[in-house]
């Protein structure tokens, strides 16, 4: 079977499924998925998803934000003058 042929099998239903096993190592039936197995899911899903869905709902995603020049991360804290240790 080749990617396109998976992929026209696939439904949101059964991607969900894959995910979560993925996720959890083990299929719904509790059984442990082996590593070709979690290999071929992954790819799977992430196919799926590359095909079906909008980057910002894609497993994985990240939203960076926009900033302007000289903009700062809110969790940004300065940087300590550097301080040497004094012994005595």
């Amino acid at each position: 079977m080749n990617i396109e042929q998976m992929l026209s099998v696939l439904n949101a239903d059964i991607v969900d499924r894959l995910r979560t096993a993925v996720e959890i190592g083990k299929w719904p039936n509790g059984v442990a998925l082996t590593k070709e197995q979690r290999q071929i899911s992954m790819q799977a899903v992430i196919a799926w998803e590359a095909e079906n869905l909008p980057e910002t709902e894609r497993s994985g995603y990240i939203d960076k934000g926009h900033k302007e020049e000289d903009d700062q991360c809110d969790s940004h804290v300065p940087e300590p003058e550097f301080q040497p240790i004094k012994f005595v």
